[in-house]
C-alpha cells in the first residue's frame, strides 16, 4: 500500500469496517448542554454514541459541532508522510462545512513540509454513508496496487454518482439551520409534511429540498422510488442506510431495498455532525448510480476540480 485512506468522522462508516480496510477517521467534536465530545471514537461501538446523543436531542437540547481545522489536519495526516506514505483524503461536502478549505490549506501545508510526498483532498460531494462508501472504493484502490493519484482522480470524477437521499422526521432542526423557514416549519407540522432532500449537483455540493410529501411513510416510499429511478446496478454495490435513532424503520427500508435488487445493505446510526442539523427520526439512503449534475454543473465542476489538482485556492463554499 503506497497510500493511506482518510476521511472526517462524517463519513460515518462502521467501527467494524473502519478497522477492516484500515481507514483513518478524524473526528469532528458536538457540543451539547456544555460538554463536548468527539463524534468518534476509536473501539467504542458508534451506536451507544449516537443513541445517547440522540436521545439527548429529543429532550430539546441543541447540538453544535464546528469544522476540523487545518492544523488537525496537519497533525493528523503527518505520521503518514513522515512513513514515506502519501494520503487521499476525503472530506464532508463544501456546500455544508467549510471543512473541505481546510483540508486544501493543510494539503499545501503538507507538501511543503514533505517534499515528494503527495496529499489528495478530495470533496466528496456527500454527507454521511455517502462520503463513506466511497472512502471504501478509495480503499479498494489502495488494496488493488493503485497509486493515490490515479484513486483520486477517480474520485473526482465518480463523487456525484453517488446519490443521497434524505428525508426528516421533524422539520424544527431545519429551520434552525436555516434550511426552511419558520412559516414553512410550522406549516409543515400542522399538515405532516416531509420534505424530500437529497445531495444537489452544484459545484460546491450541498444537501437541498426537492420535494414534499404528506406523511412518513410517503417519505420512506420517495427514498425507494428515488432508488428505482436512479440506481446503477444495485446488485454489484454496496448501499448504506443511515438513520437517527429510528432503527426499526431503517431495517425495513433495508430489506425493501434488496427485494428492489441491493445484494449488500449497511445499516448505520446517522453521524452525528450533519445529524445535528437534521435531527432525531432523519433516515438516509446512498448508494451509486446516475450522474447527479446537469451539463453546465458539470463544466463548472471540471474547471474547480482541475483548479484543485493544480494546486490553485478553490473558490469559497457558500
Amino acid at each position: 500500500m503506497n497510500f493511506e485512506v482518510f476521511v472526517d468522522s462524517s463519513a460515518n462508516l462502521p467501527e467494524a469496517l473502519v478497522q477492516q480496510r484500515g481507514i483513518h477517521v478524524i473526528t469532528y467534536y458536538f457540543n451539547i448542554a456544555g460538554e463536548e465530545r468527539p463524534c468518534y471514537r476509536p473501539g467504542v461501538p458508534f451506536a451507544d454514541i449516537a443513541k445517547e446523543f440522540y436521545a439527548q436531542m429529543r429532550t430539546g437540547l441543541e447540538a453544535k459541532t464546528s469544522l476540523i481545522s487545518e492544523a488537525r489536519f496537519v497533525e493528523e495526516l503527518s505520521p503518514t508522510l513522515e512513513a514515506g506514505k502519501d494520503v487521499v483524503l476525503l472530506t464532508i461536502a463544501s456546500g455544508i462545512s467549510g471543512t473541505f478549505n481546510q483540508a486544501i490549506a493543510a494539503q499545501k501545508t503538507l507538501e511543503e513540509q514533505f517534499p515528494g510526498r503527495r496529499v489528495f483532498a478530495v470533496d466528496s460531494a456527500n454527507a454521511s454513508m455517502g462520503q463513506g462508501l466511497l472512502a471504501l472504493k478509495a480503499a479498494d484502490m489502495r488494496d488493488a496496487g493503485e497509486s493515490a493519484e490515479a484513486c483520486a482522480a477517480w474520485l473526482w470524477e465518480n463523487t456525484y454518482r453517488m446519490n443521497s437521499y434524505v428525508t426528516v422526521e421533524d422539520l424544527k432542526y431545519l429551520r434552525r439551520t436555516g434550511r426552511i423557514s419558520a412559516m414553512t416549519a410550522i406549516a409543515g407540522a400542522i399538515l405532516n409534511i416531509k420534505p424530500l432532500i437529497r445531495a444537489d449537483g452544484g459545484a460546491t455540493p450541498a444537501l437541498a429540498v426537492y420535494g414534499k410529501v404528506r406523511g412518513r411513510k410517503k417519505a420512506i416510499e420517495a427514498l425507494v422510488e428515488a432508488f428505482d429511478q436512479y440506481v446503477e446496478q444495485p446488485e454489484a454495490q454496496t448501499v448504506a442506510i443511515a438513520h437517527a435513532d429510528c432503527e426499526t424503520e431503517a431495517l425495513a427500508l433495508a430489506e425493501t431495498i434488496k427485494a428492489h435488487g441491493a445484494k449488500d445493505v449497511i445499516v448505520e446510526y446517522y453521524d452525528l455532525c450533519t445529524g445535528s442539523h437534521i435531527g432525531p427520526g432523519t433516515i438516509a439512503l446512498f448508494f451509486l448510480g446516475k450522474d447527479r449534475r446537469t451539463d453546465a454543473e458539470k463544466k463548472s465542476f471540471l474547471q474547480r476540480a482541475m483548479a484543485v489538482f493544480s494546486r490553485e485556492k478553490p473558490a469559497e463554499s457558500k
